[in-house]
């Protein structure tokens, strides 16, 4: 069955707790050329920050998906594709693997669950403010990364595990070994994406690049340059 992300190859991660270079609108952002908009954040996030960036994001015809951070920013309106929600694999605090998710659940009768899905986090960057939020246990090699992914996608079910490194660039070897695990998930990436060659280089191993301080940061034809990297990893993996 096809699911909506089996050919994403890039993702703008867009956080609303942060805001668009000078005089940048949502519609550069939108129409930047990314297969799909994700909006969330690790801190920071509010349903008020939360409504504004997935009101202007919802105009255009990119598909929109909502990251909740927690159950008070889960934000519902047409125009809206999706809800990927994280489970953090190798959190410390077990509230970012079923806790949150629980709350969510019991607060919220709206949800719907064929447009609800979860995302396998593996957090990686032990600075990040992701690791520190969630106790991630970062110390871990390509097998013990492997072998969460598979855990993710075998044990748990899993349709999308997540390579974090959230603000540097990851090991590419270990995102392969990641790759390697996996049957039918798709693995997405993320974490210092900030030109072509980045984006490059982790597209040849991960399904999807997840870019997104980079918008925030040097704007959206930095964000261009990652687009042209991730489809044209892609265009080489084909031809090879």
């Amino acid at each position: 069955m096809q699911r909506p992300w089996d050919d994403w190859e890039h993702i703008l991660k867009v956080d609303p707790d942060k805001d668009l270079v000078g005089d940048e609108t949502f519609e550069d952002v939108v129409t930047c050329g990314t297969d799909a908009i994700e909006v969330g954040g690790t801190t920071g996030v509010t349903e008020a920050k939360m409504r504004r960036v997935v009101d202007a994001c919802a105009e255009y015809d990119v598909p929109l998906y909502v990251e909740p951070s927690n159950p008070a920013n889960v934000v519902y309106r047409d125009g809206v594709d999706g809800y990927l929600v994280p489970e953090v694999l190798n959190a410390g605090d077990i509230a970012w693997i079923t806790g949150v998710q629980k709350e969510w659940v019991r607060l919220d009768d709206d949800i719907d669950w064929t447009k609800t899905f979860t995302e396998g986090y593996i957090v990686l960057n032990p600075d990040s403010a992701a690791a520190i939020l969630t106790e991630s246990n970062c110390d871990l090699d390509a097998e013990d990364v492997a072998a969460y992914a598979e855990v993710g996608e075998q044990m748990l079910g899993q349709e999308i595990i997540y390579t974090e490194y959230s603000g540097t660039f990851g090991d590419p070897d270990v995102v392969a070994a990641a790759a390697d695990a996996l049957e039918e998930a798709t693995l997405f990436y993320g974490g210092g994406i900030h030109d072509y060659e980045s984006a490059n280089t982790m597209a040849r191993h991960a399904d999807t690049v997840v870019v997104g301080d980079l918008v925030h940061d040097e704007g959206v034809d930095a964000v261009v340059e990652t687009v042209e990297g991730a489809n044209d990893a892609t265009a080489a993996t084909i031809t090879d």
